[in-house]
């Protein structure tokens, strides 16, 4: 066996195991899609209160990323791969008592926990995976994983639809007629749903856990180039950058978040709320192939055509679903999917060009930038408890208009004294 089949056996299992992370966490993410219109009707919620299911999971990220960058840095990869796991068992685990309870607080604590644990799990993998092996490689790689992440964040909703969504809708009238005790005991019954999925899902972040545990994992080794937080700022076009994630991820969460509601509000015969949940799923179908289809459209488009040409797709398509009805509408909201798979990492790699030793800094800043998933969603139901859940889609037009004036000027570098730095290929970047 030669030297190089060697170096690449010895990384397979720690890349399989990473991987395999990257899928749950994905999985486990796009089930809050379904949880909550579920949680909506368990705990009597407006489209705004159940809407803050994503600000708890997202708030996490935000909250969470650059305390995980700096615990890396002192602890090692595997040590936060081994936290992240540990707290997401224990906020899946926290779904018992919630469901017990039936206090939507503690609904969110345990969103907010699991969060927190993928904050570190994606923290730590992404930069994990590019040095396990040749360099040279690190794209492909990174690609690679993106996909299988992607495949977890198809199959979540449609999973999560089996296990917290009925076959056939409860009519809202026959919920109205119920006495005190009857309603008590159905949305006991609703709230009992989760503990079944999620403590399956804690089950298997520990058994990950362990196994992590004990495998010997290569240790990278690397140089302190830590740089202060503040100068990062000087670079126009990042900060423009982590808006523009803001915009986009707030867009995404957004519009998956309120597929099932927008889906039932169309009246369409015979599509019940798990049938609905399928519209996510073909939301999630198109981002993988998008990302796929991207990876070798990015080699022939400059980045931020792409981004531009990406952003009016999205733009058009919501729009298209707001003014019409039916099957169109509802399709049309579902393929903006394709548009919006591989704006993270054009943004992403726009954002940290020319930044120099800031880069993982403003990594970390643009991975802060995902607050926009926690911040939209509550938006858009604001909007549609006043306004009706038609009009909640302007919020994301709105925010695709900005991804649009990123891809056309936002972009653009102003530090002269840092062009001298050469380009970088777009890498695909794992996540969002």
């Amino acid at each position: 066996m030669n030297k190089t089949n060697g170096t690449a056996s010895k990384y397979l299992a720690p890349l399989l195991i990473v991987m395999s992370l990257m899928f749950f966490w994905n999985l486990s993410r796009n089930i809050n899609d379904v949880l909550i219109p579920h949680l909506k009707r368990a705990c009597q919620l407006t489209d705004l209160q159940s809407s803050l299911i994503q600000s708890a999971f997202f708030g996490a990220y935000f909250l969470m990323a650059l305390p995980a960058g700096r615990f890396i840095e002192k602890m090692g990869y595997k040590a936060g791969m081994l936290t992240g796991l540990i707290l997401a068992a224990v906020g899946a685990t926290i779904f018992y008592p919630a469901a017990a309870t039936r206090f939507y607080p503690v609904f969110l604590l345990a969103l907010f926990t699991m969060a927190s644990g993928f904050a570190i799990l994606e923290v730590t993998a992404t930069p994990y995976i590019s040095k396990l092996g040749d360099p040279d490689h690190a794209s492909s790689r990174l690609s690679l994983a993106s996909a299988v992440g992607s495949m977890g964040a198809t199959v979540g909703p449609f999973i999560g639809s089996k296990f917290l969504l009925h076959e056939k809708d409860i009519p809202a009238k026959l919920i109205q007629s119920f006495n005190p005790e009857q309603l008590k005991a159905f949305l006991s019954g609703e709230a009992h749903l989760v503990i079944a999925p999620y403590l399956t899902l804690a089950v298997l972040f520990m058994a990950l856990c362990v196994l992590l545990y004990f495998l010997k994992l290569p240790v990278i080794h690397e140089g302190n180039s830590r740089q202060k937080l503040s100068g990062v700022f000087k670079f126009r076009h990042t900060m423009l950058g982590v808006l523009a994630v803001f915009a986009y991820l707030g867009a995404e969460v957004g519009v998956v978040s309120f597929i099932i509601r927008y889906t039932k509000s169309l009246n369409i015969t015979g599509i019940t709320e798990q049938k609905s949940a399928l519209f996510i799923t073909l939301y999630m179908a198109l981002v993988l192939a998008g990302r796929l289809f991207g990876a070798f459209l990015l080699k022939q488009v400059k980045p931020n055509k792409a981004l531009t040409c990406c952003s009016i797709g999205a733009f058009t398509l919501i729009l298209v679903a707001v003014l019409t009805s039916g099957y169109v509408s509802i399709i049309s909201l579902s393929m903006a999917g394709l548009f919006t798979s591989v704006m993270y990492p054009i943004i992403f790699t726009l954002s940290i060009k020319n930044t120099g030793n800031y880069t993982k800094v403003a990594s970390s800043l643009l991975i802060m930038g995902v607050v926009g998933g926690a911040i939209v969603p509550p938006i858009m139901g604001l909007i549609s408890d006043h306004s009706g859940i038609r009009m909640a889609f302007i919020a994301p037009l709105v925010c695709y208009l900005y991804v649009l004036y990123y891809g056309l000027k936002g972009y653009v570098v102003k530090n002269k004294a840092d062009l001298d730095e050469p380009e970088k290929p777009l890498l695909t970047v794992i996540g969002h």
